[in-house]
């Protein structure tokens, strides 16, 4: 592994390859849950829970069980498997401690095991060959840049709802179209883009 600073891992995992606007991982429960901030606020707290817990515990299972036996065929599926067991366990807690965002999060909060940007960061980590706290905080930042652009996303459309949007582009469409905007902001402002 290259020697990579912690700061140099933040500002990866936050904007220059944020999850969503730039890899375009985790777009599904982006969109069906961006249209409200409360609930949005609530995926991004579960998406963060279960992205440091995965980063935790898929170095720990790669490092000292795949590895060593040499299993590493089997690291995708011990992931997935890792990723819906905390899923499981945050939607146990929301259910029993938040009816209400329970409701709200829906049908989005079981999705969070296929959630690919879950998946992404906890295969970035062993490709990128990242060490214990590098994947840790690399599973932290990944979902504080997540975190960052769906609490941005759905204040945009709470602001826009109020706009007279044509009823042919209401609803996805137009959260794609502000996706598709957000996107290019973020490719062009943090030069992912090469000229």
């Amino acid at each position: 592994m290259e020697d990579v600073s912690l700061f140099a891992i933040a500002i990866n995992g936050i904007f220059v390859k944020n999850f969503l606007l730039v890899q375009f991982l985790g777009l599904c429960s982006f969109l069906g849950v961006s249209k409200e901030t409360k609930s949005a606020t609530g995926m991004s707290a579960a998406v963060m829970f279960v992205m440091i817990m995965a980063s935790t515990a898929a170095f720990l299972i790669y490092t000292y069980l795949l590895q060593p036996f040499g299993l590493t065929f089997l690291s995708t599926i011990s992931f997935i498997i890792i990723i819906a067991a905390l899923v499981q366990l945050v939607e146990f807690i929301i259910r029993k401690y938040s009816p209400p965002l329970y409701r709200s999060l829906g049908i989005f909060l079981p999705l969070i095991t296929t959630n690919c940007a879950i998946l992404g960061v906890v295969i970035l980590n062993v490709r990128l060959e990242y060490g214990f706290i590098e994947s840790i905080f690399y599973g932290f930042t990944a979902a504080l840049g997540y975190t960052m652009v769906m609490l941005l996303m759905s204040a945009i459309r709470e602001k826009t709802s109020v706009l007279n949007v044509p009823a042919p582009v209401q609803g996805i469409p137009h959260a794609f179209f502000i996706t598709s905007l957000l996107s290019m902001a973020f490719v062009n402002f943090f030069g992912v883009i090469r000229t």
